[in-house]
C-alpha cells in the first residue's frame, strides 16, 4: 500500500513550518555561537559552504540517473536496475575517496591542512561542472569519481579540529563542526531546488531565450566552491604545528603499515574505533543512498520535494549537535554516549520501512540524525586521544579509508536488495550491522581520562 504524502508538501502550512524551522536554526546558532572557540569559526564556515554545495547535488543524483536510464541499464546479459545504478554512483564516489583519504592525511601531516583543503575544493568545483553538463551515465559516473577524489579530506578537517582544541573538548568541537555541516545539509537541498527553478527559467532579456537547464545546480555548486577557496585562502589559518622527530624515535607508520595494523590488531582501541566508525558509516550511507528511491516508491516523493526530508534531518542534526551533544558528553562521557548513538541509529533505520504514515516516518527519521550526532563525533574524538599528534592526520585518513570500504560494500548490497529482495531489506540489514558495533565499543571508557580537578 502506498501513501501519498508528497502532496502535503505543497501546502502553505508546510512551507510556513519550513520557514519557522530555518528561523529557529538561525536563532539557536546566534545564541550558541559565543561558546564556540574563535579558531574554529573559519573552519566551520568552510565546512558549511562546502556541504551546501554537496547537498545541492546529492538528493537529485538518483533522479538524474533515472532520467538517463529510465528502464535501468543492460551490460551484456546483466541488467542493472535503478537501485543498483544509484548504488554504483554512490560507490564510485566512495572508491575515489577511499583511495585518496590516506594520501590527503599524509599530505596534510607533511605540508599542512590548509593546502590540502584548497586543492580538494578545486577538484570539487570541477566535479560539479562535470555533473551539471553530464548527458550520459558514464559522465555522471566520472563526476562522482572526481568529487570523491577531492572528498578525501574529511580526515584532514577532523585533524584540524584535533590540532586546535584540548583533548577533552574535541567531541564538543567536532559536534560544532558537524552542526555547521548539517546546517548545510538542511539548506543545501533548498538551494538546489532554487537552482533547478533557475535552470528552467529564461535568463535572456528580450525576445531571445537562454536557460541553464539541468546544468544549473552543478554551476551554482561550482561557484560556491570557488567562493569557499577564496574564504579558505583568506581566513583559514594553518593549524598544523611542525614537530621535529627526536633522534632514535621509531619511524612513523606508512599508510600501508597503518592499514595492515588496523586489520591485524583489531583488538586495539584505535582499530576498534575505526571499525565502529566504518560499519556505522557504511550502514548510514546505504540508507542515504536508497532513501530517495524508497521515498519515491513508498510515498511518491520526487526531486521537487525531496529537499524537505533533508532539511528536516539537517535541522534535527544541528539542534542536537549545538544544544545537546556537549552537555551529553559531559554527563555520559564519549564512550557511553557513542553506544547510545549506535542504538538510536539502528532503531531509526529499522523504523523507516515499518512506518505507515507521516507521523511514524517522521519519528523514525528523527532517530537517525540523533544517532549520528552521538556516534561519529564521539568515536572520532576517542580516536584522536589514542593516536599521537604526529600520526593524527594519517589515522584520521585511515578512518575514512575503512569508512570508504564500508561505503562501497553497504550501498552495493542495498541496491541489490532494493531491486530484488524488497524495499525494506536494505534498512533491516543496515540496522542489524549498526547494532552489532555496540560490542566493539564495550570497555572503551577506560581510555577517556577525566579532567583534572582544580583544588
Amino acid at each position: 500500500m502506498q501513501f501519498d504524502i508528497a502532496q502535503s508538501f505543497q501546502s502553505p502550512v508546510v512551507r510556513v513550518i519550513g520557514l519557522v524551522i530555518a528561523t529557529g536554526l538561525l536563532f539557536i546558532l546566534a545564541q550558541e555561537v559565543r561558546k564556540i572557540p574563535k579558531k574554529l569559526f573559519a573552519l566551520m564556515a568552510t565546512a558549511f559552504i562546502d556541504m551546501i554545495g554537496l547537498l545541492m547535488i546529492i538528493p537529485i543524483i538518483p533522479f538524474y540517473a533515472h532520467e538517463l536510464a529510465t528502464n535501468g541499464l543492460d551490460v551484456g546479459p546483466v541488467h542493472f536496475g535503478i537501485g543498483m545504478i544509484q548504488a554504483i554512483l554512490v560507490s564510485s564516489f566512495t572508491v575515489a575517496q577511499l583511495l585518496s583519504a590516506p594520501m590527503w592525511g599524509r599530505f596534510s601531516d607533511k605540508h599542512g591542512r590548509r593546502p590540502a583543503l584548497l586543492i580538494a575544493l578545486g577538484a570539487s568545483a570541477l566535479a560539479y561542472l562535470v555533473f551539471g553538463f553530464a548527458t550520459s551515465l558514464v559522465v555522471l559516473f566520472l563526476s562522482r569519481v572526481l568529487q570523491g577524489a577531492g572528498g578525501g579530506t574529511v580526515g584532514v578537517i577532523q585533524a584540524y579540529v584535533a590540532d586546535s582544541v584540548a583533548p577533552e573538548d574535541r567531541a564538543r568541537s567536532l559536534g560544532w563542526l558537524s552542526a555547521a555541516t548539517n546546517l548545510g545539509v538542511a539548506l543545501g537541498p533548498v538551494l538546489g531546488s532554487v537552482a533547478i527553478s533557475i535552470g528552467k527559467s529564461d535568463l535572456m532579456p528580450g525576445s531571445g531565450t537562454f536557460a541553464l537547464g539541468r546544468a544549473a545546480p552543478g554551476i551554482v555548486a561550482a561557484l560556491l566552491c570557488v567562493i569557499n577557496m577564496w574564504f579558505v585562502h583568506r581566513y583559514l589559518l594553518e593549524s598544523r604545528v611542525h614537530h621535529e622527530v627526536p633522534a632514535g624515535a621509531p619511524p612513523r607508520l606508512s599508510s600501508r603499515a597503518a592499514l595492515w595494523r588496523v586489520i591485524t590488531h583489531s583488538a586495539e582501541p584505535a582499530s576498534r574505533l575505526i571499525l565502529i566508525y566504518a560499519i556505522a558509516m557504511g550502514s548510514f550511507q546505504a540508507v542515504t543512498a536508497m532513501l530517495p528511491l524508497f521515498l519515491e516508491a513508498r510515498f511518491q516523493v520526487d526531486e521537487t520535494n525531496i529537499g524537505y526530508f533533508f532539511m528536516y534531518v539537517g535541522a534535527i542534526s544541528v539542534f542536537t549537535r549545538v544544544l545537546i551533544l556537549g552537555r551529553a558528553v559531559d554527563h555520559f562521557g564519549e564512550a557511553r554516549l557513542s553506544r547510545y548513538g549506535v542504538a538510536f541509529l539502528a532503531l531509526g533505520i529499522a523504523g523507516m520501512p515499518l512506518s505507515n504514515n507521516a507521523v511514524s516516518l517522521a519519528l523514525a527519521v528523527a532517530l537517525i540524525p540523533l544517532g549520528t550526532a552521538f556516534t561519529f563525533p564521539c568515536v572520532t574524538s576517542l580516536l584522536s586521544r589514542v593516536i599521537g599528534s604526529g600520526e593524527r592526520g594519517l589515522y584520521m585518513g585511515m578512518q575514512q579509508t575503512f569508512g570508504g570500504v564500508s561505503r562501497i560494500i553497504f550501498p552495493l548490497w542495498a541496491g541489490f536488495a532494493f531491486d530484488t529482495l524488497g524495499t525494506g531489506i536494505p534498512f533491516y540489514t543496515s540496522a542489524i550491522a549498526v547494532l552489532a558495533t555496540v560490542f566493539l565499543g564495550l570497555g572503551l571508557d577506560q581510555f577517556v581520562k577525566p579532567k583534572p580537578v582544580m583544588a
